[in-house]
């Protein structure tokens, strides 16, 4: 069965808040042999996207947007447990510090990003949304993490993301500290993350797993900045 009849699916399912059809849909692609990453990225990825674009449009019901959200962040749950006992044990030795805008949808999307990452080997940890920026701030200049994660996927979380990248750039704080941004209002705006000075963005959260990867095993120095749809390095100086 095609991906997008799966995702079509195992969409009604969720808004509908049919949640025996939801978990099925899940075991039938499970049962075909998918991987725990597959059904992630090429399942429910694609139908958080659905929900997401359909609400967006004031094509959903808030109480099927209620309904989808919440069933599918229990499946992405399951699924996310079974990806890290799948995943194994190795590590890169590259830590990430992840935040989100407060919507139920930004902490979907951000879940399953950090939770692919995790599974990948870096540290994670992830702090959800509705975080002050001062909070985020502080413990980015405490902990050093190798790479600051915010995902946004509504355009009212943006001014906060610009103010407090525009604030590491100007203290000059954790300068081997790279920003990463991802998420749908990214995804709908182009140079949108490069414009507010991101380091690295991508896409989709594969996308993001596959580029700071990259970048771990080809960086030079360990403060050399890469970017993720990619941009030349930036002299923080100028």
């Amino acid at each position: 069965m095609s991906a997008e009849i799966l995702t079509e699916r195992l969409f009604e399912a969720l808004i509908e808040g049919n949640r025996d059809q939801a978990r099925r849909v899940i075991d039938e692609q499970r049962k075909a042999g998918a991987d725990p990453e597959v059904v992630l990225t090429d399942l429910c990825w694609p139908t958080y996207e659905l929900i997401e674009t359909m609400h967006r449009q004031d094509r959903l019901t808030t109480l099927a947007y209620n309904l989808a959200t919440r069933m599918l962040r229990s499946l992405v749950d399951q699924a996310s447990r079974e990806l890290l006992a799948w995943a194994g044990s190795a590590r890169t030795g590259r830590t990430v510090f992840a935040c989100c805008g407060p919507s139920e949808g930004s902490e979907l999307g951000a879940q399953m990003a950090v939770d692919l990452l995790e599974a990948r080997g870096f540290r994670v940890r992830f702090a959800g949304g509705a975080v002050p920026t001062d909070e985020v701030q502080e413990t980015v200049q405490t902990t050093r993490p190798d790479v600051l994660l915010m995902f946004c996927s509504e355009p009212r979380d943006l001014p906060e993301i610009r103010r407090l990248i525009d604030t590491l750039h100007e203290v000059g704080a954790c300068p081997h500290t790279q920003i990463a941004v991802g998420g749908g209002v990214f995804n709908r705006a182009d140079g949108l993350a490069e414009e507010i000075g991101a380091d690295l963005w991508a896409t989709h959260p594969l996308e993001m797993v596959e580029i700071l990867l990259d970048d771990t095993e080809t960086r030079a120095t360990p403060d050399q900045r890469t970017v993720g749809q990619i941009r030349p390095r930036l002299n923080r100086a100028a």
